[in-house]
């Protein structure tokens, strides 16, 4: 009996042992039995001679075989702007890939489009991965809209030095250093033509004034921004949009990746900074968004001359602010701040302050913030930084914590405020409010006509649009001599005679 046993267990052995030696396992062709995860694998809409982000495809062999794919390639061949990786391994052609019975393989796809014909804007770039060959062949088409564009960035010595530029200092206090490149005179129109691409800061030299025009469309790379220099200008002439999907009159900062998975990511380049010394710069109809600090605006105490005035303007999710003042002089009507990483207004260092008409609303969704909306400080210690003045007028101070507005003097330098007709969202019965006469809402010298707390009925706050439904607690709550100012919203509606507040009149929720 154990003599038989040995044999069968012998037996079985050789049978395992000769199966586990083959010297390979027997393939069938794939004879067009391949299925895929798309039939066309679209890589959306990019920049010429800029990387796409990286697509799969998947290829499934749904038989009972182990198959083979003779060959794999681009039916654009080795000129194709596609390249290809095929479970792990790059290239453009591919010859004998396996695929075991009812398993798959992943294909990694990405494009760099060359536009040589300067006169055309857009191309619709096409090719497709081909999969074995006739009378089998299968084929997935691939398709990309490329988009010419005029790149800026720091040229070779010989044409313009590149410099370093000390942008601020952390929470850390180490200092946040940047390149940065002078514009020549032929660069300083930003015309709605083409996109503008910028890699590094943009600087308008000293003297010089950068116009943008309405519709222009401005995209920075990481670690990139445009710094107004002491003694520069800038002026963005955007205009009211007809279509408001087209947005044809608005000017656009962003960033530089087109497609849709970086539509809502903040973080994406650094910030517009206007520099102490930098005065008379105007903007309209500006939209700034996905970057680290959306407008950073520095003055110096004796100018007489006004730093910013902004109009019909929306800064949001940046990754810190929205907009942070400095010592400026600062005139906003019609003024969206949204979602921000920290606030979406910071006032430090003294400075003189209008807003009107502005919605201050900070519902960031990207993480946690520790910041309120609105931060209005003193705190350098130093005599001479004092707040002349930070009004605010029929404007709305919201978001998600309980409380949305700071105030911190140094007891030192001036610190003057007021809020006229405004909406503020603060909780005295929260743990963390202050306690100090500076939140004495009973002080009609700071405080004049406030809402504190209710409803206002924005129409969709994770997509920063802050327009006001009918059944807001702020509807026809305004100061009529301060929408007199500023008679008509951020979107062409008349406000008077009955202004809401902040910088939508409320309309019907679509």
């Amino acid at each position: 009996m154990r003599n038989r046993i040995l044999i069968a267990f012998s037996i079985l052995l050789c049978i395992l042992w000769s199966t586990s030696c083959r010297k390979d396992f027997e393939y069938a062709p794939s004879n067009g039995n391949l299925s895929f995860s798309k039939d066309t694998v679209y890589l959306d809409t990019v920049f010429a001679s800029i990387g796409s982000s990286t697509y799969t495809l998947k290829v499934f062999n749904d038989t009972k075989d182990d198959i083979i794919i003779p060959n794999i390639s681009l039916k654009n061949g080795p000129e194709s702007f596609y390249r290809l990786n095929v479970d792990g391994v790059a290239g453009k052609q591919f010859n004998d890939i396996p695929i075991y019975a009812q398993d798959s393989l992943f294909i990694l796809i990405e494009t760099t489009i060359s536009i040589i014909d300067g006169s055309i804007k857009e191309l619709l770039y096409t090719d497709a991965i081909q999969f074995d060959k006739e009378p089998f062949q299968q084929s997935v088409e691939l398709v990309t809209l490329a988009k010419d564009a005029i790149f800026l960035y720091p040229k070779d010595n010989s044409e313009i030095e590149s410099e370093t530029i000390n942008l601020y200092r952390d929470e850390a206090g180490n200092p946040i250093d940047i390149s940065g490149f002078e514009l020549k005179d032929e660069e300083l129109y930003f015309t709605n033509n083409k996109p503008f691409v910028i890699y590094g800061y943009a600087i308008i030299p000293d003297e010089k004034e950068l116009i943008i025009e309405a519709g222009a469309r401005i995209h920075f790379h990481k670690n990139s921004g445009i710094y107004v220099k002491d003694g520069a200008k800038l002026i963005v002439n955007g205009t009211l949009s007809k279509d408001s999907v087209a947005l044809e009159g608005e000017v656009i900062f962003e960033g530089d990746r087109l497609e849709p998975e970086f539509a809502e990511t903040p973080g994406q380049w650094g910030a517009l900074w206007i520099t102490a010394g930098s005065t008379n710069n105007a903007i309209n109809h500006l939209t700034i968004k996905n970057g680290e600090i959306g407008l950073f605006v520095e003055g110096l105490s004796n100018d007489i001359e006004s730093t910013l005035i902004i109009e019909n303007s929306q800064i949001y999710n940046n990754t810190r602010y929205n907009l942070w003042a400095k010592n400026a002089k600062l005139e906003a009507s019609n003024l969206v701040l949204g979602g921000a990483g920290s606030s979406s207004l910071l006032i430090e260092n003294g400075g003189n302050y209008t807003f009107i008409h502005s919605t201050i609303a900070n519902y960031w969704n990207s993480g946690f913030r520790y910041n309120t909306a609105l931060e209005i400080k003193n705190d350098s210690q130093e005599i001479g930084f004092d707040l002349v003045k930070a009004d605010f007028k029929n404007c709305i101070i919201d978001g998600k914590r309980q409380n949305e507005i700071s105030l911190i003097s140094d007891n030192q330098n001036s610190f003057n405020f007021n809020f006229l007709n405004c909406f503020i969202k603060y909780s005295q019965n929260d743990s963390s409010s202050p306690l100090n006469n500076l939140y004495d809402f009973t002080k009609s010298e700071l405080y004049s006509d406030i809402i504190l707390n209710g409803e206002v009925d924005y129409f969709l706050t994770t997509k920063n649009d802050f327009r006001i439904g009918l059944d807001s607690d702020i509807i026809d709550k305004g100061d009529l001599d301060a929408a007199n100012y500023s008679p008509l919203d951020i979107l062409g509606t008349q406000r008077i005679p009955a202004p809401d507040l902040g910088a939508f009149q409320a309309i019907e929720k679509e």
